[in-house]
C-alpha cells in the first residue's frame, strides 16, 4: 500500500503523481473508500468492545439482569456480525484500488508519456567500427553451433533457445565473473527459490499491476519468478533490521520467467525476449538516510561490470511513462548492438524508496526508533542479454566470436569460439 497518512492529508500529492505516469486511477474513489473503511472499522470495534464488557459482567450477574444483558449482548453480537461482513468485503474493495497506486517519484525522474521521454544520462565509449557487415547474434549462434532455436521450439514452442556447446561455457564464465566482482564489493551471494508466494510477488510490487505477465503453479498456489528481486526482497518480510548493520547487501543468481504477454511479434527470435532465463541480481536494504547516494554507488557497479566487458552503452533517465509501479527513480543501461544497429536495454537499476517494505513490513530498528527501510535493487548480468552484446560486439570477419579479456581466466584458457572448436 501507499503511505495512507500521507494520502488522507494531501490526495492531490498521489493525483498529481497518477497523472504524470499516464495511469487513470480515480483519487476520489480512494477518498470516499477510505473514510468509509474507518467509519466501518470504528462501529466494529465499539461493538466488539461492548460485547467483551457484557462477557466479563455476564457471570456476575443474576436473575432477570442476568437475562437482559444476555439479551442485549446477543443483539450486539448480530449487529457486530453484519457490520464484519461490511468491513470485510470493503477491505477487499479497498485493496484492490490502493493496490494499483504507484510509488511517488523522486524529483530527478523526468516527465514523459512513455519512452520517447527518456533522457540521457551519459554515454560511455564509442560504436564499434567494423570493416565488414555485422551479423546479429542468431546467425553468429546458429553458424557457431553454440545456439539453437529449431529444437527449441520443436521441444517448447516459441521464445526458448537452447545454449550449447562454448556459449554455455561462457554463460558461467561470465556469471562467475560478475560474482566474484560482486561479492569482493560486500554482496552476499544467495541461490534463491525461483517459486515463490503470492504475498512476495504482492509485495514487491508485481502485482496486482503486472500479474498478466508470470506463471503460475495451480496446484500449489506459486508463481515462478521474472527476477529474483522479489525473493531477494521477500527475504526479510516482517523483519526489523538492525540499523547499524545497513545497508545490506546481496546478489542472487536465478532462472527468471515471463510470459511476455502483450509483445507478440516483437523481438522474435534468438535471446533478447525469451520465456526463460538466467540473471544476476544486486539487491539493497538501506536506512533512507543514505539511500539515494547508495542507490547512485548502485549503478556505478552496474557500470563498473559492463565496462570490464568493453561495451559501449549509453545510461538512460527513465521517465515517468516508462518505469514500473514501485519504482521512485529508475535507470536503464543500453548497450549498442552492431548487428541490429541498435540501442538495447541490458540491465536496469531501480530505486524503491519505501514502496516495498511497506507492503512487506520491513523496518529498521535504531535504538527505540523504528521506521521502514528503503530498497533499491540493479540487475548486475541479464545472462542472455549480456551474450548477444559479446557475440555482437566481439565478431571477426570469419565469423569467430572473441572472449572478452576479462572472462578469459573463466573459459580455461580458451580466448575465441570458432567454428574449428568443434
Amino acid at each position: 500500500m501507499i503511505d495512507m497518512e500521507l494520502f488522507r492529508k494531501d490526495p492531490k500529492i498521489y493525483n498529481t503523481e497518477i497523472k504524470k505516469r499516464g495511469m487513470k486511477i480515480d483519487t476520489s474513489q480512494g477518498i470516499s473508500l477510505d473514510s468509509e473503511k474507518r467509519k466501518l472499522t470504528y462501529k466494529v470495534d465499539e461493538l466488539r468492545a461492548k460485547k467483551n464488557e457484557a462477557s466479563k459482567i455476564i457471570p456476575t450477574l443474576k436473575g432477570e439482569e442476568k437475562s437482559r444483558v444476555i439479551a442485549e449482548m446477543k443483539e450486539t453480537n448480530s449487529g457486530l456480525k453484519e457490520f464484519e461482513e461490511k468491513l470485510e468485503k470493503l477491505e477487499k474493495q479497498y485493496k484492490i484500488h490502493f493496490s494499483a497506486y504507484p510509488n511517488l517519484t523522486h524529483e530527478t525522474t523526468p516527465v514523459g508519456p512513455d519512452e520517447s521521454g527518456n533522457v540521457v544520462h551519459s554515454v560511455n565509449g564509442e560504436k564499434p567500427e567494423f570493416g565488414f557487415e555485422p551479423k546479429n547474434h542468431i546467425e553468429l549462434g546458429t553458424e557457431l553451433d553454440i545456439l539453437d532455436e529449431e529444437r527449441a521450439r520443436k521441444v517448447s514452442g516459441s521464445r526458448f533457445v537452447y545454449i550449447k556447446n562454448e556459449g554455455v561455457l561462457l554463460e558461467f564464465a561470465l556469471v562467475q565473473f560478475v560474482l566474484n566482482t560482486l561479492v569482493a564489493k560486500g554482496f552476499m551471494p544467495l541461490i534463491p527459490p525461483t517459486l515463490v508466494r503470492e504475498e512476495a510477488m504482492y509485495g514487491t510490487g508485481f502485482f496486482p499491476v503486472e500479474a498478466s505477465q508470470y506463471y503460475k503453479t495451480e496446484l500449489d498456489d506459486l508463481y515462478l519468478i521474472g527476477t529474483s528481486e522479489v525473493p531477494l526482497c521477500a527475504y526479510h518480510g516482517g523483519e526489523s533490521l538492525d540499523a547499524s548493520k545497513l545497508p545490506l547487501k546481496y546478489t542472487a543468481f536465478s532462472t527468471c520467467f515471463r510470459r511476455e504477454a502483450g509483445t507478440y511479434g516483437k523481438d522474435m527470435g534468438g535471446m533478447f525476449r525469451v520465456h526463460q532465463f538466467d540473471k544476476v541480481e544486486m539487491f539493497i536494504f538501506s536506512h533512507p538516510d543514505k539511500s539515494w547516494e547508495e542507490y547512485e554507488s548502485l549503478r556505478d557497479i552496474l557500470e563498473e561490470i559492463m565496462k570490464s566487458l568493453g561495451f559501449h552503452y549509453r545510461m538512460m533517465n527513465m521517465c515517468t511513462g516508462d518505469i514500473g509501479t514501485p519504482n521512485a527513480k529508475k535507470y536503464d543501461l543500453e548497450a549498442w548492438l552492431p548487428g541490429q544497429k541498435n540501442y538495447r536495454e541490458l540491465a536496469s537499476c531501480s530505486h524503491d524508496t519505501e514502496f516495498q517494505s511497506r507492503r512487506l513490513n520491513i523496518k529498521f530498528k535504531d535504538g527505540k526508533k523504528k521506521d521502514l527501510v528503503h530498497t533499491m535493487n540493479s540487475t548486475a548480468c541479464a545472462v542472455g542479454r549480456t551474450l548477444i552484446a559479446i557475440y555482437e560486439n566481439y565478431q571477426n570477419e570469419d565469423g569467430s566470436i572473441t572472449i572478452p579479456d576479462v572472462l578469459v581466466p573463466y573459459m580455461g584458457g580458451m580466448n575465441k569460439i570458432t567454428r574449428e572448436n568443434k
